[in-house]
């Protein structure tokens, strides 16, 4: 995932906020669930309008703090809970009208620089990458895992065309010293037979191992199937991706569930319910030309959205069958 980010001088900038607030309607007033709180952006963009409510949830417990603020601010319509949006099914909902659920899957500034979680390749020391609620860190996957493993994730999760190499190198340097962030570009350096690269070398390889120690591919196919399981009828959910991998999950899930192949075949037409989701357009939106002026990281954000249409708590899809392979692939953590 790429981070959100702006200048220096500003903490955060929440990608396609305008956008988010026009498709979910909070105007309307409602219950909504902001799966990705980070800095805060979406969740008082909604508060803004008196007739919400508001539970935001991260998996990082630096967001606490924000989460405490607002809470304090708005003690009667926000709630935050310092969890993994794969865990939405253990929220209380039962009287709560669910109207939207936000995700934003990218990463923000003050995480990118956090040295203690190590998300960037120009950070310095051991490798963690663990965005909280983790079970590895990226240095036991480094200096663990077995080589076509650790190819697996890279080629997988990164699209790192060198990955058999990159791996190859890490088996042997690790042989003679525990492998560091720094060490660990150097190795992905030293791999690569093109030296010229729009993007920094090591962008692919780290953006892979975040996915993999992260289990975010789990996490997402998980968070959407949920999301669909709560949200009440007319209710939007709104996903922004950074990455292709992530955007080919929201929009399998969204069209599998848009279309009439989500109801059983065998069904006589009078018989069979409404498909689950509307989606009222197929085209992903993008950031506007202003925005992209603003925030150059913002150039890969891609939002997705569909409307529930009836409440049903039920849903059938193939999405974990899809995505198996990629599931199996994480699944290698459970060694760790």
């Amino acid at each position: 995932m790429e981070a959100t980010i702006v200048s220096d001088n500003v903490k955060h900038y929440s990608v396609l906020l305008k956008e988010i607030i026009s498709v979910i309607s909070p105007q309307h007033g409602g219950t909504f669930i902001d799966c990705t709180f980070g800095q805060g952006g979406y969740s008082r963009e909604i508060l803004k309008y008196q007739n919400t409510k508001v539970i935001a949830l991260d998996r990082d417990i630096k967001s606490e703090n924000i989460g405490k603020e607002t809470q304090e601010k708005f003690p009667n319509r926000f709630l935050f809970k310092n969890l993994r949006f794969s865990k939405l099914k253990n929220l209380k909902l039962k009287n709560e009208n669910i109207k939207g659920i936000v995700f934003d899957l990218g990463y923000s500034l003050p995480q990118i620089k956090d040295l203690e979680k190590g998300l960037s390749f120009n950070s310095q020391g051991e490798l963690n990458m663990m965005m909280g609620k983790n079970d590895f860190s990226a240095k036991e996957v480094i200096n663990n895992l077995e080589g076509k493993e650790i190819e697996k994730i890279l080629r997988f999760f990164g699209d790192e065309s060198n990955a058999k190499l990159i791996s190859k190198n890490i088996i042997k340097e690790r042989e003679t010293k525990k492998i560091d962030t720094q060490e660990l570009v150097r190795i992905i350096e030293r791999s690569k037979r093109k030296k010229k690269h729009k993007i920094h070398s090591a962008t692919k390889t780290f953006q892979a191992l975040r996915i993999f120690v992260n289990n975010e591919i789990t996490e997402l196919i998980y968070g959407l199937i949920y999301s669909a399981k709560i949200l009440k009828k007319n209710g939007v959910l709104a996903v922004v991706t950074f990455h292709s991998l992530e955007d080919k999950i929201v929009k399998y899930f969204f069209k599998n569930l848009s279309e009439n192949k989500s109801i059983s075949r065998y069904e006589p037409k009078i018989q069979q319910k409404e498909i689950l989701f509307k989606m009222p357009i197929k085209k992903p939106i993008v950031p506007s030309d202003k925005e992209l002026k603003e925030n150059l990281s913002s150039r890969s954000a891609k939002l997705r959205y569909v409307i529930k249409q009836e409440d049903r708590f039920e849903i059938e899809s193939d999405i974990l069958d899809k995505f198996s392979h990629l599931v199996e692939i994480e699944n290698q953590g459970l060694k760790l």
